[in-house]
């Protein structure tokens, strides 16, 4: 019909993106997130770590061994509760610096860190159980204060956030050796847990110096153990 417009040619069909583009796209977008998403994302994982029972993506290591000496299953709960509250402490640690993370490639590692503290948490509650016992009243201390330190750690940038996150699991991983020395070889149960929860601890820590962690200055790395005191001598007890 004269006069009436050509219809513009329609070119090919864009190809789907590969997998690995697609998940570095959906990354760019994700960094995007307004700060609104991600505090309600911090809040729902602070809750799903404080009220909700952990959920292991991992079988528990070892096979369940229980301790007939009662002085024996109290000492080795008390053992099992402080490393309890390190991983809850570990998981607010992960959430707050993950939440001001300016690359994405480092907030991907700690969330994955983040998941497989998870395992950790949930097979100290596992053996906690086991035991007869309980976890410690301060959990929501642990998980707050800690929170906390690891925002102020991201916000002073991503190579101090990491330094912070090796140097975390440094100090973990020489408690876990002491840890491990005083439950008894009979207990293969807690010691499978324990040395697992190490082998982690290393990776992780490892990984966090392959992307760039700073070393931490001298004070500050002495600071963080009079913390890690003060919370292991307090949740054993309480």
């Amino acid at each position: 019909m004269a006069g009436a417009q050509a219809k513009p040619k329609r070119g090919p069909t864009p190809a789907p993106l590969p997998d690995p583009v697609r998940a570095i796209y959906s990354t760019g977008m994700e960094r995007q997130r307004p700060l609104l998403d991600q505090l309600l994302i911090s809040t729902d994982r602070a809750l799903r770590s404080l009220l909700a029972p952990a959920a292991a993506g991992r079988p528990t290591p070892g096979s369940p061994a229980p301790v007939v000496d009662d002085a024996e299953r109290r000492n080795t709960a008390g053992l099992m509760r402080v490393n309890h509250a390190g991983e809850m402490a570990a998981q607010g640690l992960y959430h707050g610096q993950a939440l001001v993370a300016r690359n994405p490639a480092t907030r991907a590692m700690l969330e994955k860190a983040a998941r497989e503290e998870t395992d950790h948490l949930a097979w100290c509650e596992q053996r906690l159980a086991e035991l007869q016992d309980r976890a410690s009243r301060l959990d929501p201390l642990w998980y707050a204060g800690s929170f906390a330190i690891g925002a102020v750690a991201g916000l002073l940038g991503d190579r101090t956030s990491l330094g912070f996150v090796s140097e975390t699991e440094r100090q973990v991983e020489r408690h876990l050796d002491g840890h491990l020395e005083q439950i008894p070889p009979t207990d293969t149960r807690s010691r499978a847990i324990l040395e697992q929860m190490r082998d982690d601890e290393v990776t992780h820590g490892q990984a966090a110096r392959e992307q760039g962690g700073a070393e931490l200055p001298r004070p500050v790395r002495e600071l963080m153990r009079a913390t890690g005191r003060v919370m292991t001598t307090t949740a054993k007890w309480i």
